[in-house]
């Protein structure tokens, strides 16, 4: 039986120890996979940005001015970090701006995702927080960490919340994962009634990243990390980005 353990932890800041401080508060299994959310890993790692120094662009007002709830400074921010990413603006609503990018060495398709990962919710007024500099070797540098915390052996995923088309509501997806393989091909595999499966892949990464999510919460929970036990999943050597869909692949391109 699959079990979810919260991981809460006092306000994290820059410089933080983050396997040390986890290893204080969970008591670890061997074949844990522990749910990070990325932000927490930023934050550490002093990924955050102060936005009070930012020169807004043009096109910053312009898209502030579009989402009515955002300032300019976090426009031009998040315009920034979209450049970063080799990302581009495809939309905006109240409050956000879609857009979409192919970070450095992500393997296969793009990620689409509100104002490139950044956030300003769970850190400094005036700051804004997005994803690590590179989510990949922060997942692996995390794994390697609580191993040598722990003594056993560990997998990592680092998330993001995000938004479903047409849905309501923030769920989650994987970003990176260390020590567990992030997709689960069910081609060949029967049904109940002795079809054979033709094109299903178990999302694994972002359906664990969904269920820690419900217990990590949005607001100030403070529990930035959650353990997944029980979950009947090989750990693997992958460390890496969860993959995407090139648009051309993609089921609702011509929608989105």
């Amino acid at each position: 039986m699959m079990q979810l353990f919260p991981i809460p932890t006092p306000i994290l800041k820059k410089g933080d120890d983050l396997a040390r401080i986890f290893a204080e508060h969970a008591a670890f299994l061997e074949g844990d996979v522990v749910v990070v959310s990325s932000k927490a890993v930023a934050t550490v790692e002093g990924a955050a940005v102060d936005l009070r120094p930012v020169q807004p662009s043009d096109e910053a007002v312009r898209w502030a001015k579009e989402t009515g709830s955002r300032t300019a400074a976090f426009l031009q921010a998040t315009l920034d970090e979209t450049k970063r990413l080799n990302g581009r603006v495809v939309g905006a609503c109240p409050g956000a701006i879609l857009t979409e990018v192919v970070p450095a060495g992500f393997p296969h398709g793009t990620i689409l995702t509100a104002n490139a990962g950044m956030d300003e919710s769970n850190v400094e007024k005036g700051w804004a927080v997005g994803w690590p500099r590179d989510p990949v070797a922060s997942a692996g540098s995390l794994r390697r960490a609580l191993e040598k915390e722990t003594g056993g052996r560990i997998a990592v995923i680092l998330t993001d919340s995000c938004c479903r088309p047409r849905r309501w509501g923030v769920t989650a997806f994987a970003l990176t994962a260390a020590g567990i393989d992030p997709l689960r091909p069910q081609e060949g595999k029967e049904d109940l009634f002795g079809r054979k499966l033709r094109i299903t892949t178990e999302a694994v990464a972002d359906q664990l990243a969904t269920a820690a999510n419900y217990l990590m919460g949005n607001a100030g929970q403070s529990v930035p990390a959650v353990i997944v036990r029980g979950h009947g999943l090989p750990l693997s050597d992958f460390e890496g980005w969860v993959p995407g869909i090139a648009p051309d692949e993609d089921l609702f391109r011509g929608v989105i």
